[in-house]
């Protein structure tokens, strides 16, 4: 990974972990994960990053291509 690269995923980080804490700041602990991530999705939509959520990808279990697509 270049210099570029590395700054591009650096300033996608700090974008992710600024709406992490924000959001736990508004709301605080102990709600389930589902509330975290849509409001997760909204925080990072108000600042400009696409996202996709419950996104199904592949899962291979010892050689095994498995159905359960988490």
């Amino acid at each position: 990974m270049d210099s570029g690269s590395r700054l591009i995923h650096q300033d996608l980080t700090d974008q992710i972990i600024g709406a992490a804490i924000e959001i736990h700041r508004e709301l605080g602990p102990g709600l389930l994960e589902s509330a975290y991530e849509a409001c997760l999705d909204q925080e990072l939509g108000i600042k400009g990053v696409t996202t996709q959520r419950q996104v199904q990808i592949p899962l291979e279990y010892k050689g095994l291509k498995l159905d359960c697509g988490y």
